[in-house]
């Protein structure tokens, strides 16, 4: 996550098993070790991204994260969610889900909730 914040692209093969899969569970996208690390350097108006919580063992790790872009429409705003399966001391298979930040509930789906202040 920290190559990835500070646009370190050739540094990230050496965190990938040689087998290692992607899967983007919002769009049943799935990439190789090559493409992945191309689908992240290539992606369009990629600022920051920042770790807001993270467990792991030897065998596996969950991460949350806040991902930032810049381009034409301003400041856009998403969390992600990874979960890794480790293998050998790097990650074997790793599935992510994306969502926009800022979203509001549809309506007559929440009873108590309150609204984020």
């Amino acid at each position: 996550m920290t190559a990835i914040d500070e646009h370190r692209w050739d540094d990230l093969e050496q965190y990938l098993h040689p087998d290692f899969l992607c899967r983007l569970v919002h769009t049943n996208e799935t990439f190789s070790r090559t493409e992945w690390i191309r689908f992240n350097a290539e992606y369009p108006d990629f600022d920051r991204l920042t770790i807001e919580e993270l467990v792991a063992t030897e065998a596996d790790a969950a991460c949350r994260s806040h991902v930032t872009s810049h381009g034409g429409a301003g400041t856009q705003h998403f969390a992600c969610a990874s979960f890794a399966l480790m293998a050998e001391g790097r990650i074997l298979r790793l599935t992510e889900v994306w969502t926009d930040i800022g979203q509001n509930a549809p309506p007559a789906t929440r009873s108590s909730a309150t609204a984020p202040e």
